[in-house]
């Protein structure tokens, strides 16, 4: 047993490591570049959905959490997270009902995300049930053509629509690049261009004497690109920034040149179960990762393996998977214990209850997955 299964041992596998040092100084980063660029840091907590890592990204200077869906909220709000964006539109009763309930809540502020009216006369008539004006942003497409509404003229117009509606007010605009190629300068023309449409359009609104307080941007490929632009002193409607998924990582945001794979904090910790000459057998598969298979045009396999640059995680079942070797000489062994960076961690974490926190090998803590199965 060689030391890194020695400080591991009594883990049941597979099961999902979280490297403080690495998850810390993440952190750190995120928090040092929005400071330094005098935007506030709204950081996107899809990928690990844990109240105690938000409440660490906001002692670190981070001024309230956004989320995904109502239900994303919900539970954060009843960890004692107050201040908080949902960032897909929402409609449907089901929802309004979960909606009503946070507006309820003492203290929790909220803002929602709309790009159609419809969504919005729903908001409308729910705040004003329960005597709450409720901010909204309105999401703008800047690509990607998944929600939104086009830059410019259209902004305009339907920002005055919304106006016609009581129990709302509008805050500002709301965008969230994707798509962007993973090289330096593919990532830095997409933040470019997402700050530029954003800036015109804020520009825009305010002619038309229409108050923006509001105007947020920022994926976690093109969050640095966007605050060294803003602290040359570029773009200065921008407000706010909201990357998510760098502070943790996988091998996804590493091919998109959103961080390198050393600074993945996540891991998967798995063990041999069945060793032979040209591959291993683990013990975690598709119920563990997720069947994600996106990257693999990119790099060979499910994942990567850390410290095991020789072996390839290629076939994936449920509860298993086969790992090959590139160097038939190093060959794994029964009981062997080996670390996955996932390819995608917000798929891994969504269908885990915990994640242990490890510091220098040590279990830590363990972190509750705060989200798991509310609303995902």
């Amino acid at each position: 047993m060689d030391k890194q299964d020695t400080f591991f041992s009594s883990l049941n596998t597979p099961c999902l490591l979280l490297n403080l040092d690495l998850l810390e100084a993440n952190i750190r980063e995120m928090s040092q570049l929005s400071a330094a660029a005098g935007v506030k840091l709204r950081p996107h907590i899809k990928v690990h959905e844990s109240a105690f890592i938000a409440k660490m990204q906001i002692e670190a200077g981070a001024v309230g959490i956004e989320v995904g869906t109502l239900e994303q909220a919900e539970a954060m709000a009843e960890e004692g997270l107050t201040n908080i964006i949902i960032a897909h539109p929402i409609y449907g009763e089901l929802k309004l009902a979960t909606l009503k309930r946070l507006l309820r809540r003492s203290g929790v502020t909220l803002a929602l995300v709309v790009d159609m009216v419809e969504q919005a006369a729903c908001i409308s008539q729910t705040a004003q049930e329960v005597r709450r004006e409720v901010p909204v942003l309105v999401k703008i497409n800047i690509g990607g053509n998944r929600f939104g509404i086009l830059p410019g003229e259209p902004v305009v117009n339907f920002v005055k629509e919304l106006s016609r509606l009581s129990g709302i007010r509008f805050a500002g605009i709301y965008a969230h690049e994707m798509g962007a190629e993973p090289t330096q300068e593919g990532v830095d023309k997409n933040a470019f261009e997402a700050a530029s449409i954003m800036e015109q359009t804020a520009t825009i609104l305010k002619k038309e004497g229409i108050t923006v307080d509001h105007v947020s941007v920022g994926a976690s490929s093109t969050f640095r690109s966007t605050c060294r632009f803003i602290i040359e002193g570029q773009f200065s409607e921008i407000t706010e920034i909201h990357p998510g998924g760098c502070i943790v990582g996988d091998m996804n945001y590493a091919r998109s040149f959103a961080m390198p794979e050393s600074r993945c904090a996540l891991t998967v910790l798995t063990t041999v179960t069945s060793a032979h000459a040209d591959r291993a057998v683990i013990d975690c598969g598709a119920k563990t990762f997720g069947a994600d298979l996106t990257g693999l045009r990119e790099a060979p396999g499910f994942g990567t393996i850390r410290r095991h640059p020789d072996l390839f995680l290629r076939r994936m079942s449920n509860e298993t998977s086969i790992v090959s070797y590139g160097d038939s000489e190093k060959r794994l062994s029964l009981g062997q214990r080996l670390e996955i960076v996932p390819n995608n961690a917000l798929v891994v974490v969504n269908i885990h209850n915990d994640m242990y926190g490890v510091r220098n090998g040590v279990v830590e803590r363990v972190i509750p997955i705060t989200g798991r199965g509310r609303g995902n």
